[in-house]
């Protein structure tokens, strides 16, 4: 899939659930129960044991979704999940050369930042989309609208904080898409209870659209 493929997609989706999982079986687990609620990308965290496992198997056998890395501090790192099939690579920070791998292999690349700064920094560097984290930090939908004021250009995904009741606040501050978390990658919930996940991710999609029908 190109680039401009899978940044289509990502918007389209409008959710990055952020996998984090104990096993490379919990972590397809997450993956089946997800999809079948319609979310159908996922950033794999490199803190999942066995994560290059997991995206190897993905890009395997479910073709439907979108992979991406996660947790990725460095271009080495960003290299070996891309030749496992990462489609794009997230990272909690900023660091260039790893933006500058992705650009070797036209993966889009989706950096952490926090401050303006950091922001216009990373996206000036040639990110595709800069993953502001954590948004919760630094008081949620609030501080993304304040961002997008004067950076309306910078295509934004907050992650921390993003739940089913702040969902629609970061769409309305003009979020590219969703970075979630615990609220939707819930172990608790797929071990006792998988069919609350599932129902979890329609819940999101719904929320999703439902902004962008009512958006003018």
């Amino acid at each position: 899939m190109e680039k401009a493929a899978v940044l289509a997609e990502l918007q389209r989706v409008g959710l990055v659930p952020v996998l984090r999982a104990d096993s490379v079986q919990q972590a397809l687990e997450f993956a089946d129960v997800i999809a079948s609620g319609g979310v159908t990308v996922f950033e794999v965290t490199m803190t999942v044991p066995g994560a290059l496992q997991v995206m190897r198997i993905l890009a395997e056998q479910r073709p439907d979704i979108l992979i991406g890395a996660g947790t990725v501090l460095d271009p080495e790192t960003a290299r070996i999940c891309i030749l496992e099939g990462a489609k794009f690579v997230v990272s909690p920070a900023l660091n260039f050369k790893t933006i500058e791998m992705c650009h070797r292999y036209s993966i889009a690349v989706l950096p952490g930042a926090l401050t303006p700064t950091e922001i216009v920094n990373a996206w000036q560097a040639g990110a595709d989309v800069v993953k502001v984290f954590p948004a919760s930090a630094m008081g949620g939908a609030k501080y993304l609208t304040a961002l997008k004021g004067p950076l309306p250009h910078i295509k934004m995904i907050p992650t921390g904080g993003v739940s089913l009741a702040t969902a629609k606040e970061f769409l309305d501050a003009g979020a590219f898409a969703l970075g979630v978390g615990s609220d939707l990658v819930n172990i608790k919930a797929l071990s006792e209870h998988p069919r609350l996940v599932t129902e979890v991710a329609r819940k999101y999609l719904d929320i999703v659209q439902e902004f962008r029908q009512d958006k003018p």
